[in-house]
């Protein structure tokens, strides 16, 4: 569809909220179905997605806080301590009171969580190779802009 500059548009239908029409609808029920194959693929490996979304933001950077890690994972706080106490039970994280800041408590994975990020990155990659399977580098790359937009016009929002 070709707007005139500077117009956007808010509903391509108009006011037509009904399921297959809505973006919020069909965002959550994409995300819901990531979610699914994922937790299915993640069983045999004793991680739940909520630990997996944990352990990936760790992967990435360690020694975070609760709260930093809440906020990068996207949880609330007490949701982030049920999670860290699991993965502490399991022997996949420590948790490390911080020198400078004796009420911080840092987070830091075991030897055994940064193993299995070998073991447990290709589960992501497969369930992103199936989501994405006919579509060409281009319409990834699209699809990826178009989704950034829309996160990036939502975290505005609540600002």
């Amino acid at each position: 569809m070709n707007l005139p500059q500077g117009q956007t548009v808010n509903n391509a239908d108009g006011n037509d909220l009904r399921p297959e029409k809505s973006a919020g609808y069909l965002v959550r029920d994409t995300h819901l179905l990531f979610a699914k194959a994922l937790r299915t693929r993640l069983q045999s490996h004793q991680i739940t997605p909520g630990q997996w979304y944990f352990l990936r933001a760790l992967w990435n950077e360690e020694g975070l806080s609760q709260r930093e890690l809440s906020r990068r994972v996207g949880t609330t706080e007490p949701t982030t301590v049920s999670a860290l106490r699991l993965l502490s039970r399991s022997g996949m994280i420590e948790r490390i009171r911080n020198p400078k800041d004796r009420r911080t408590i840092n987070i830091f994975l075991t030897d055994k969580a940064r193993d299995m990020k070998c073991e447990l990155m290709p589960v992501a990659i497969e369930v992103n190779d199936i989501a994405t399977a006919g579509l060409s580098a281009g319409e990834f790359l699209q699809l990826r802009e178009l989704l950034q937009k829309v996160r990036d016009n939502l975290d505005t929002e609540e600002d």
